[in-house]
């Protein structure tokens, strides 16, 4: 499924013509621009068809609503998707759930407690399928029959982690959404590393709320969360941590909570997660 325009961005994606977000809205922010281009898109159609997957753009009813205050180098205009799109389109609805690549037994139980208990509420589950609390977040959420969006750091043709594309499958195959702005492979380790970036905004981007299960600080082990944490400041998007100085204090793997709770983050404790309302 995709409009023509969405069709054309795509292919303009593919050969070049679009560089970055930024250029994209700086010189083809518009709908006419799009159409314009000379571009045989037949071909790119076909592939699109064979491999099931969908195009949305800016000019789409479907696309989701953005931010005004976005900077255009963050400002999405354009996803390739399986799954349910509209997923998006109440962010009040959507958690995001993250945190580090590596946890341990109590951080993983810590985790599928509060991700149960969001899906209980109603709420959507946010997150970027990497491996560890992404994983488990949507783990858990798909077994309490809950709908999950997974946002790719790589296109949908080769999913990152490869120990994750069956988990991608079965997102979208029980009513969640897997979603990219990248359809082509990155030329260099540079822009591989500025799309995990890129992936990391999308989680505070497109969720009212974003929960950090257990990070470390930079230096210390992964920092995707810290980049998702930090564009939640920008975007609005409530900022929780879990933390417990009788079992976490002295954990490497809460550095970043730490960290987080003296700049304001919220402590997410049972009854702050009780206090979590769809459409509030």
């Amino acid at each position: 499924m995709y409009s023509q325009t969405a069709l054309k961005i795509y292919a303009a994606k593919i050969e070049g013509i679009i560089k970055s977000n930024a250029n994209f809205w700086r010189e083809f922010g518009c709908k006419e621009k799009i159409e314009n281009l000379n571009l045989n898109t037949e071909e790119y159609g076909k592939r699109l068809d064979e491999k099931d997957v969908s195009l949305i753009c800016f000019s789409d009813d479907g696309f989701p609503l953005l931010s005004e205050k976005l900077k255009l180098s963050e400002k999405p205009y354009f996803f390739a998707y399986r799954g349910d799109i509209s997923l998006l389109k109440k962010r009040a609805d959507n958690v995001s759930v993250i945190g580090t690549l590596t946890p341990d037994g109590n951080i993983i139980e810590r985790e599928r407690n509060i991700v149960k208990r969001l899906v209980e509420s109603g709420f959507n589950i946010v997150s970027g399928l990497a491996v560890g609390c992404d994983t488990a977040a949507h783990k858990e959420c798909i077994m309490n029959n809950g709908k999950t969006v997974a946002f790719l750091p790589s296109t949908l043709e080769r999913i990152y982690p490869v120990s994750n594309r069956r988990l991608a499958d079965r997102i979208a195959e029980s009513g969640g959404l897997i979603i990219t702005e990248y359809v082509t492979e990155p030329l260099n380790r540079y822009e591989r590393t500025a799309r995990f970036i890129g992936r990391d905004r999308l989680q505070a981007m497109f969720a009212k709320n974003i929960i950090l299960i257990a990070s470390s600080l930079p230096g210390q082990g992964d920092s995707g969360s810290r980049h998702a944490m930090a564009k939640a400041l920008d975007y609005g998007t409530k900022r929780y941590v879990t933390y417990s100085e009788s079992t976490d204090g002295g954990n490497v793997l809460f550095g970043l909570n730490r960290k987080l709770i003296e700049e304001g983050a919220t402590v997410l404790t049972p009854n702050v997660l009780n206090g979590f309302k769809v459409n509030c």
